[in-house]
């Protein structure tokens, strides 16, 4: 059987999303659709509107086949090693390509840009590193690169816009895949409609999940979304809120990060993965002061530091992932397995023998050390949705969601 990847968060799972899975099927001619998709904490460094089991149901229910989930420490970090544990998962799940939405819309540029940028890479990275140094944001700093030393060049091939969030997802992707010597066949897609951080408009049925989000929030119902995703979602998004109360945010998960980082204090703050320059100290100040997650932001967000830099960092105090913890999670060591369909089933026995990293469906039957914590992160994850009446022990409890 063949199948194509593709790298999702489905926060939540919407049209566009939906247009993603069915048209790289059809695009690469698969007969499955891998996902590996992020947990209970995203890339911008925030807490999943709904848990990844949820998600994962609505994957499966919406064109998706397999879906494993990528690991915490991969799931919450930059776009480089963002993309490199996710592009090393779908290699290792044996995909034959893999297909990702873009701003431009066409692979070729992503290839000349990628060459081009091979041919210069030292000072390619120098650049980049002394962008840093002086302050300036990663993205920022990619992006001077790029106009520096790529696309100021005269060239007969076009290459790729790097300043846009999809294209640069895409491209690290491709250069991620590179590096290790990937067979993958990379693909991509037009992104359709709304752009990344766009509000939506009811005159189209495709929206960004970022839009979704915010009118769900300022309204405090689906009625408001129905349009831009599947009706199996709207149930399940429904269905969350009566038997949850209340999604993932910031707003909601304040109190616990506040009473974290005021009991620890700068010291244990310092130990904690990108927290370093002596932000420990601004951390606890702010957190001394400020009662809500937008006044603590507000104190804490400068130039030289993103929100998503910094929300990266308040999810690692949150959950306690420390820099020693990241450097004994380097590679991804397993598949985990969070739900299938019958297809992704038959795939899964077909391919026993070539995957390239174990199979976990059941937590208890596994020893890796990053695979453990995700399930603390699950449990601290439910904290945040309910401190009262958490639902602990679900990574343990809950088997690989199906669907026949």
């Amino acid at each position: 059987m063949k199948a194509v990847g593709i790298v999702v968060e489905y926060n939540p799972f919407h049209n566009g999303h939906l247009h993603h899975a069915i048209s790289a099927k059809a695009q690469t001619e698969s007969d499955l659709v891998i996902a590996v998709m992020s947990g209970n904490f995203l890339q911008r460094g925030e807490p999943a509107l709904i848990d990844k089991w949820t998600r994962t149901k609505m994957a499966i229910d919406n064109g998706v086949d397999l879906v494993f989930e990528l690991p915490y420490e991969r799931a919450t970090s930059n776009a480089p090693s963002f993309a490199s544990g996710a592009i090393q998962l779908l290699d290792a799940a044996g995909c034959s390509s893999y297909c990702f939405g873009s701003e431009n819309g066409s692979i070729a540029p992503f290839i000349e840009t990628l060459n081009r940028i091979e041919s210069v890479q030292t000072q390619y990275d120098d650049t980049i590193r002394d962008a840093v140094q002086e302050g300036i944001s990663y993205p920022k700093a990619l992006n001077r690169a790029y106009s520096t030393l790529i696309r100021s060049t005269n060239t007969e091939h076009e290459t790729v816009d790097l300043s846009l969030p999809n294209n640069i997802l895409g491209f690290h992707y491709m250069e991620s895949a590179r590096k290790m010597g990937s067979a993958m066949v990379p693909t991509t897609l037009p992104r359709l409609g709304a752009g990344y951080h766009d509000d939506v408009t009811h005159d189209t049925a495709i929206a960004s999940a970022t839009g979704i989000r915010k009118a769900f929030f300022e309204s405090k119902s689906t009625e408001n979304i129905q349009q831009f995703v599947p009706h199996s979602v709207v149930q399940s998004l429904n269905d969350w809120l009566v038997q949850r109360g209340r999604f993932g945010s910031w707003d909601s998960f304040y109190p616990l990060l506040r009473f974290q980082i005021l009991r620890e204090g700068p010291l244990w703050l310092a130990t904690i993965a990108d927290v370093s320059e002596g932000l420990e100290n601004l951390l606890y100040k702010a957190a001394k002061k400020a009662d809500t997650f937008q006044q603590f932001m507000a104190i804490v967000k400068s130039k030289r530091y993103t929100w998503t830099r910094i929300q990266r960092m308040l999810t690692h105090i949150f959950t306690g992932f420390t820099y020693n913890d990241r450097e004994s999670m380097q590679n991804p060591d397993h598949l985990r397995l969070l739900g299938m369909t019958s297809t992704g089933q038959s795939y899964l026995k077909e391919m026993k023998e070539e995957m390239k990293l174990p199979v976990v469906s059941r937590l208890a039957n596994s020893e890796s050390a990053s695979a453990i914590f995700s399930a603390t992160i699950s449990d601290l994850y439910a904290f945040g949705i309910d401190s009262t009446q958490p639902q602990l022990g679900l990574d343990y409890r809950i088997p690989p969601i199906r669907k026949d």
